[in-house]
């Protein structure tokens, strides 16, 4: 379990900068002199750019090796860290941590992959639990953390902080991380790549400016459009190439198709939580940004409660049926919070955010290992990426949809300026009932979905793959 370790060094600096700009938002929203909801764009470019480059983070993988890329993907990472904090303007702000996308493109989903080819399948929820529990951390006392650094020094330390922790990961990479790469490769489809990105930028950033005034009705239209014809187009060229840029073919596969599409409704609701929360708590209740990071890190203390518990619950129960029910209470959980008034007790809203956290987290558990569970070794490249995308653009959709929402509810009850708790309500209902539909995903799944890898119940052999392909003995391993 040396590599899932290793991996979760990335993912540690990865959750740490995300939760610690959260809190925040608001302290660096007054030092560049913009709005705190404008300032989501910071957010939503970054996972913005994931979605973008994550497509070719397997090719590039496969072709110069997995130690390479990871490695030079925690250093370009390290560096936009460094940019962020030097940012002086909105603008150098996001073009920094666009930066850092591309940087954390290539650093999570191949160092997934990594693990993913090293660890058989029976061992995969284990090997995740051990992945994400070190990855937890950041969500943890990153809170507190960036709530300490910005209330007592200045916001910039939020993101310097990474670059003792990208020095260490580029060590670690170095000395441990075998350099897997394929012998064998077809050439990179550019023309997909391209088509993907135009689609992907016209459809996040047009939905991202809808109702904010950044940018003219018609320009608004505009990226939509074109977003819309760039994946139209991709689909049909999808269809014509031998190997496309996202393998399609992928969600002909049951457990995978319901891990993206079940897995997106429900990131929608979760995405925006570290987005709505820390602004309630001190636009809404006026606390400091250290308050509130002391409040919102329960929300991860209870994802790292859980982590230990996935094994046993996902044997007992299966995949479907936690799936299923955990669904409903994640996204009841997030709708509760809408409901959080000043004066309601610390302990309720500590516990709900307890609550909340430990039943997400499990969910995520559940959905990353389902996907793949069925997916055989060989293609195991093409669908990290694809899952790794879907993950991070409807991350992006779930910070789009709360601050929408809360935008229009702010202009219509009188302005940023008399923002009150009551004002988070819409938002808080409307991502809860996104993660909530999930359900609907999920209920069509066989009881024994994935069950080769939860243990809830033996499958022959002859079934492992979904696709046909027969077990071999290095099924699961690194290739020489």
């Amino acid at each position: 379990m040396l590599i899932p370790l290793i991996v979760a060094c990335a993912l540690f600096m990865e959750n740490l900068d995300s939760s610690v700009l959260a809190t925040a938002l608001p302290s660096i929203a007054e030092s560049l002199g913009e709005s705190p909801l404008k300032l989501n764009l910071a957010i939503t470019s970054y996972l913005f750019s994931l979605a973008v480059f994550i497509p070719v983070s397997g090719w590039v993988a496969d072709r110069y090796g997995a130690r390479t890329v990871f490695r030079a993907a925690i250093a370009v990472f390290t560096i936009g860290s460094l940019l962020c904090g030097l940012a002086d303007s909105f603008w150098t702000l996001v073009a920094a941590r666009v930066l850092q996308g591309i940087g954390g493109a290539m650093m999570v989903p191949v160092g997934r992959l990594v693990m993913l080819r090293s660890v058989p399948k029976a061992d995969l929820v284990r090997a995740v639990a051990w992945l994400t529990v070190p990855a937890l951390v950041g969500p943890v006392i990153g809170p507190p953390l960036g709530g300490f650094l910005t209330t007592y020094l200045s916001w910039r330390w939020i993101f310097w902080i990474n670059l003792p922790i990208g020095l260490l990961g580029i060590v670690l990479v170095t000395l441990y991380i075998p350099n897997i790469r394929e012998e064998k490769l077809p050439p990179l489809d550019w023309h997909g790549f391209l088509l993907t990105a135009v689609g992907l930028l016209g459809l996040v950033f047009g939905f991202e400016t809808i109702g904010r005034d950044l940018l003219p009705d018609t320009a608004v239209a505009g990226l939509l459009l074109a977003g819309a014809i760039g994946l139209g187009l991709y689909l049909r060229h999808a269809k014509r190439h031998p190997h496309p840029l996202l393998d399609l073919s992928l969600l002909r596969v049951p457990t995978f198709r319901a891990g993206i599409a079940g897995g997106f409704l429900f990131r929608i609701g979760t995405g925006a939580i570290p987005f709505l929360l820390p602004l309630m708590f001190q636009l809404g209740f006026g606390m400091t940004a250290f308050e509130s990071g002391m409040v919102t890190f329960v929300s991860a203390a209870g994802a790292l409660t859980m982590k230990m518990a996935a094994g046993p619950i996902l044997r007992w129960l299966g995949f479907r049926q936690v799936l299923i029910g955990n669904a409903v209470l994640s996204g009841l959980a997030i709708a509760v919070c809408g409901l959080f008034r000043p004066e309601w007790p610390h302990a309720l809203i500590l516990g709900v955010l307890l609550f909340g956290g430990f039943f997400r987290s499990l969910q995520f558990t559940s959905i990353n290992t389902m996907t793949i569970s069925d997916i055989a070794t060989e293609r195991m490249s093409r669908a990290t990426s694809f899952t790794s995308m879907m993950q991070q653009l409807s991350l992006s959709a779930g910070v789009a949809v709360g601050a929408m929402v809360l935008h229009a509810t702010v202009t219509l009850s009188g302005g940023l300026d008399a923002m009150t708790a009551a004002d988070f309500m819409p938002a808080f209902f409307t991502v809860g009932t996104a993660a909530a539909l999930s359900t609907f995903i999920f209920v069509r799944l066989p009881a024994d979905a994935g069950a080769e890898v939860s243990g809830h119940r033996l499958v022959a052999p002859t079934n492992r793959l979904s696709q046909g392909t027969p077990p071999t003995e290095n099924a699961g391993r690194p290739a020489e």
